[in-house]
């Protein structure tokens, strides 16, 4: 394909609104790669303090981007992430959230009850990318200036093992970053590889054919409809969602 065919479509799927942007130039994250450090302000347990990525080395991260404070979809995934915190500890994991509000708005959220759609009770950091460049050097920063819902996870020598970026419409399922969590302890202490849908307690394989054909089974749809309905994207459909949990 010629450069100005490849731009030529890159145009066009901008006008539909499905358009990749500048992700591919600006992101300095990727699998495989030591993950960018930074250092920024954040919101810690209800304190203010300046830290950095490299301040958890030793630790598995999970860091993961949100668009912005007092929203919708934001704090359902950000008190599910509080209510699995001592999960993510048993396994000597550190939440870190992220998007591009001030410390002081993270702090006035965490005042606000969760029924009124607050965060009240979240200890985990929240990191102050007013300057977005934590957002860029993870390839997250829209060009209107608000992260995807980006997440990371980083291993305890600070390499990103996986990644995934959702449109802002959909939410995150923090039981499976937990399950992924789990396969990389698993395929870093044993060296075997982690089959699809496999989660913690169950067979791993070894990287080659006689590993594969071992590591063969018969499996129900592990599948499922959600518990509960997404909220509708307004305060009313909020606050319906926080009190049906």
């Amino acid at each position: 394909m010629k450069a100005f065919e490849a731009v030529r479509i890159l145009d066009i799927l901008h006008l539909r609104g499905t358009a990749p942007f500048h992700w591919s130039i600006n992101m300095t994250a990727f699998v495989t790669q030591p993950a960018p450090d930074f250092k920024a302000d954040a919101l810690v347990n209800g304190e203010f303090k300046t830290i950095s990525l490299s301040d958890y080395k030793g630790k598995k991260i999970v860091l993961f981007f949100y668009p912005l404070d007092f929203t919708f979809v934001c704090p359902t995934e950000i008190l599910a992430f509080s209510d699995a915190i001592k999960e993510f500890e048993a396994r000597d994991t550190q939440v870190i959230g992220v998007s591009v509000d001030s410390k002081f708005s993270h702090f006035a959220w965490t005042q606000v009850d969760r029924k009124e759609g607050g965060i009240k009770g979240i200890t985990f950091p929240l990191v102050a990318d007013l300057n977005k460049t934590i957002a860029a050097d993870y390839g997250v920063l829209l060009p209107v200036g608000i992260a995807l819902r980006g997440l990371f996870i980083i291993n305890k020598e600070g390499v990103l093992k996986h990644i995934t970026i959702n449109h802002n419409d959909l939410g995150r399922n923090v039981e499976e970053v937990l399950r992924v969590v789990d396969a990389v302890d698993f395929s870093e202490e044993h060296g075997e590889v982690c089959p699809a849908n496999w989660h913690k307690g169950e067979k791993a394989m070894k990287a080659n054919a006689a590993g594969l054909e071992g590591g063969r089974q018969q499996k129900g749809d592990t599948g499922g409809a959600p518990r509960l309905p997404p909220p509708s994207r307004d305060a009313a459909g909020l606050k319906a969602y926080v009190a049906s949990k």
